[in-house]
């Protein structure tokens, strides 16, 4: 095995066809076939079901391309870590639950690694397709949150994908509300003040389950539910419809708006956030500088 065949290997998964990843590669399309069926033979595996129309990845396939991705990532972490010469390209990419401290610690992280070329993503997205996003290898970190009623169920997950959960921050429960809600006065909120209002919750798809949800209070509680996709639709409908929604507390002003304030719930629970990690990773220079500007702002929270 070569780290060539793994770029070959993630090439034509990527392109989804050996003729455009031949085109991509510049390299002979019997050249790349042959590569990719001597690294199937020697791992014992086949990567990919052939047709006229392309290829298509198996679940053996899968699993290959995630080592194959993490140990591409980590040869060019090593290279970035120890080359000399000229230094590659800002390349990082992480997977989060929709959290403005995570926004804002990308944000440093691009204005610090500032460039004439970077390839920088950030996901806001479900939870359990940030556990996936890690363990295959697309995001280097992931960030969510574990409790007392998900931490079983998250936690089995995580290690059977091979990841590690590292604690950063340890939030009480808090709801945000509009400025002008009927219970923005009050010192703390109970379960039962918030009976009458919406409670706005991300929709988490086929694993809408309490488990995967980054609310910890169950919707099961609540006689009105709204669930939205992304953070801004959120907000919106928390000042359009007095509505509110359950998180850490944290909260960035410049991003979310003046209009959006927390307060205290008061349950007997806490939030870990956390990162998410593949076991023995090295991590580039971009997470590292990540994931210390994500602790400073969870801190300052």
């Amino acid at each position: 095995m070569t780290l060539q065949q793994l770029i070959y290997l993630v090439t034509v998964a990527d392109c989804g066809n050996i003729t455009e990843a031949a085109e991509k590669l510049f390299i002979s399309q019997p050249s790349l076939s042959a590569s990719i069926h001597n690294l199937e033979k020697e791992m014992g595996v086949t990567a990919f079901i052939r047709s006229n129309k392309g290829v298509v990845v198996t679940v053996e396939g899968e699993e290959l391309l995630s080592f194959a991705r993490m140990l591409l990532e980590q040869a060019n972490n090593m290279k970035d870590h120890f080359g000399k010469g000229e230094r590659r390209s800002p390349k990082f990419s992480v997977s989060c639950q929709h959290y403005s401290f995570a926004v804002n610690a990308f944000v440093d992280l691009i204005k610090e690694h500032a460039a004439n070329k970077y390839n920088f993503i950030i996901r806001e997205t479900r939870t359990g397709e940030i556990i996936e996003d890690v363990a295959n290898g697309k995001s280097e970190v992931g960030v969510i949150y574990l409790s007392q009623h998900n931490e079983e169920v998250l936690s089995k997950l995580i290690k059977n994908n091979q990841l590690i959960f590292e604690e950063l921050y340890i939030a009480k429960p808090h709801i945000f509300i509009c400025r002008q809600h009927p219970l923005a006065s009050k010192v703390k909120i109970t379960m039962d003040d918030l009976m009458p209002y919406p409670y706005l919750v991300y929709e988490q798809g086929n694993r809408n389950s309490f488990y995967f949800s980054e609310e910890f209070i169950s919707m099961l509680d609540f006689p009105k539910i709204i669930q939205v996709r992304d953070r801004a639709t959120l907000f919106n409908l928390v000042i359009g419809l007095n509505g509110f929604t359950v998180s850490s507390g944290v909260i960035d002003h410049k991003l979310n708006g003046s209009d959006i304030i927390a307060k205290p719930l008061q349950v007997d629970n806490i939030m870990r956030i956390g990162i998410l990690k593949k076991k023995n990773i090295i991590f580039s220079r971009y997470a590292l500088d990540y994931i210390k500007s994500l602790k400073y702002h969870l801190s300052i929270g």
